[in-house]
């Protein structure tokens, strides 16, 4: 079993930063692949970007091909970032991490955080 706990979300000021944070406990947690989704209210849940145990990563977002959402790993702590930049209102959604022990997926993950919420105010 693992446990993800999102934290960071928050109100934010359009062009704003942020880092979100989740924290994975539980048996061989840094051995995961943990990602990053949102969603947004009435649309469907995206994929961001996953990173797997050795912090290799795979990006779903096209923003995060360009560099505006960037996935970071610290093993020793058991967490894994999320950092935004240049925040947009679009931006607003419930983020989520997620962990699979086998693979990284834009879909279907086996362990979901709570989620936090990110408010962008244009």
């Amino acid at each position: 079993q693992l446990r993800l706990v999102e934290s960071g979300g928050g109100l934010v000021q359009s062009g704003g930063s942020l880092r979100l944070s989740c924290e994975a406990s539980g048996s061989d947690s840094d051995h995961y692949h943990i990602g990053w989704f949102r969603q947004a209210s009435g649309k469907e849940r995206e994929g961001i970007s996953c990173t797997n145990r050795y912090g290799d990563t795979t990006n779903y977002h096209q923003d995060s091909e360009k560099g505006r959402f960037t996935i970071a790993r610290d093993n020793a702590k058991n967490m894994v970032f999320l950092q935004i930049h240049s925040l947009k209102p679009e931006d607003t959604a419930v983020y989520y991490c997620a962990a699979s022990y086998w693979y990284c997926s834009a879909y279907v993950m086996d362990y979901w955080g709570e989620g936090t919420l990110v408010n962008v105010l244009s």
